[in-house]
């Protein structure tokens, strides 16, 4: 049965903002406030998301939710099977406004856009005040970014991220950068080495808590992604930072060497596997890379491991974000390149021939998964190649990763990767053929095509793929000095050879089946 307490404030948390030191919380009397917590279908079905994801989610929000309760707050919390569920955030805020007698709704600012303007359009909604409080768990604000940004002819994440250090202090000595530079990503590309042997990434038992969500999840989402056994993620605060100690003690030392490495069999590698407690709030950026920085400070973990785990949180997390807030509602439908092609079937499925995106789209689909450079440079380049709709690529990523937020996964799918804002975030497309994926990785040696030939029934589609995209995007794409080699290479090419490669991509272009991220639904 419900409980009926009259409260003057009413304080809505998202999944996206279970932090304890939370500014609406912060804010508020707890003897006078009600705390409501809300799984909604709208948000579960706003993409396809991946079993995996929820579950985490949804345990993550219940355990916060029993932690408040035991630190003296009022929780009402609605679960996505109540019989009297709206399904939607403003139907819930509104139903726990009639219950509990409430005066005012205070909540922190929302991560994403849409729900932002949601909550806005509140206190018309319910004809109540609506205090929106600062989110203060980032390094930089969305006025100081914007700040940063004014007057640029380019947006540089590197020169961003200098200004975060000096604000941090991190990794600094006096005015100058530790070790003298300050990026040391050239020592961060090393191929993977045959006798490379890899932690165990840490498995959290789940809880009674969280083995009824595994079960709600499997009734509700049956047809989803993923399968809802075998979860092992943390859903706590001290499991995350039970994580943490965990990466900074097997993974740190090897993390800066092997960060763009991939591996046929290994999902995790030397990564953190904490980017999901950092994005929904069980642990800060600050915690983090204070934590990195005092193992390098004690000769623990090398400079190049520290200095580029902590760039991409206080340098590229912060940037994305910026980069998000400066230019929504209109980023999300920049589509530069004006790609319109719907993703392959293989994509949900995992099922290709192509052994580098049958790894990566199969830990994704096993574990909700993958680590930057097999996102960036294996699916996200494959759907940049062959030309897919950057919108579509980006539900994806979405609904698939577990930990996707709409301002953190955009910017990085749409911009970065599809190069759908024309470069506004990033200088060049990361478009490459078959042999960057062969140099960082040991997928091309036990696949079906051959990495070295551009052309034949076993030639590498990604060959093909990337001298095709290249020539469809000349016009656009001709004037990026970046791309001035590889365009002098495509137009020395003999007219036969510049044939056989296109029709040998428009082939493999034409024998793709796909399929609509709603048929996942």
């Amino acid at each position: 049965m419900r409980m009926k307490v009259m409260s003057k404030t009413l304080i809505p948390i998202f999944a996206d903002q279970l932090s304890h030191g939370l500014s609406s919380l912060a804010a508020s009397d707890q003897e006078n406030a009600v705390v409501l917590m809300m799984e909604v279908a709208a948000e579960a079905k706003s993409v396809p998301h991946h079993r995996t994801k929820l579950i985490f989610l949804f345990s993550a929000m219940r355990h916060f939710a029993k932690e408040l309760r035991e630190a003296g707050w009022t929780v009402d919390y609605v679960e996505m099977t109540d019989p009297e569920n709206t399904g939607d955030f403003t139907g819930e805020v509104r139903r726990a406004v009639k219950r509990h007698g409430t005066e005012m709704v205070r909540v922190c600012e929302p991560s994403v856009y849409r729900v932002l303007e949601l909550v806005k359009g509140w206190e018309a909604a319910l004809d109540l005040p609506v205090s929106i409080t600062f989110d203060d768990r980032f390094i930089a604000t969305k006025e100081e970014f914007a700040s940063w940004a004014d007057g640029r002819k380019q947006f540089r994440m590197e020169y961003f991220y200098r200004d975060m250090r000096r604000k941090t202090n991190l990794l600094m000595d006096g005015d100058k950068p530790e070790g003298g530079k300050w990026n040391y990503d050239k020592e961060n590309r090393k191929p993977p080495k045959s006798d490379l042997k890899f932690p165990e990434p840490l498995r959290f038992q789940p809880d009674a808590i969280t083995q009824d969500v595994i079960e709600m999840v499997k009734t509700s989402f049956a047809s989803r992604m993923g399968s809802a056994d075998g979860f092992f993620w943390a859903v706590t605060r001290d499991g995350a930072l039970e994580a943490l100690d965990y990466f900074l003690d097997y993974g740190l030392e090897r993390f800066g060497d092997y960060q763009d490495a991939m591996v046929g069999g290994e999902s995790f590698l030397f990564h953190s596997l904490l980017s999901p407690y950092l994005n929904v709030g069980l642990l800060g950026p600050l915690e983090i890379c204070r934590a990195v920085e005092t193992r390098y400070l004690a000769g623990d973990a090398p400079l190049n491991a520290a200095e580029g785990y902590i760039r991409q949180i206080i340098g590229w997390r912060e940037y994305v974000r910026g980069i998000y807030w400066l230019d929504m509602p209109d980023y999300i439908d920049r589509n530069h390149l004006n790609a319109t092609r719907p993703l392959p079937d293989f994509y949900w499925t995992g099922e290709t021939d192509l052994n580098c995106l049958s790894q990566s789209i199969g830990q994704t689909i096993e574990h909700a998964y993958a680590h930057h450079i097999q996102r960036l440079m294996i699916t996200g380049n494959f759907a940049l190649l062959i030309g897919a709709d950057p919108f579509a690529v980006h539900e994806w990523y979405l609904a698939v990763y577990l930990d996707a937020f709409e301002w953190v996964e955009l910017p990085n799918t749409l911009g970065m990767s599809q190069f759908g804002d024309g470069g506004m975030l990033g200088s060049k497309p990361y478009a490459s053929s078959g042999a960057y994926i062969n140099r960082m990785s040991d997928y091309c040696g036990s696949c079906k095509y051959d990495v070295k030939k551009r052309v034949g029934e076993d030639a590498c589609p990604f060959n093909a793929l990337y001298w095709h995209f290249l020539d469809r995007n000349a016009d656009t794409l001709r004037g990026n000095n970046r791309l001035a080699m590889p365009y002098r290479n495509l137009e020395k090419m003999e007219d036969d050879v510049r044939h056989e490669l296109m029709d040998q991509a428009d082939s493999f272009l034409n024998g793709l089946s796909t399929s609509k991220s709603e048929d996942y639904l």
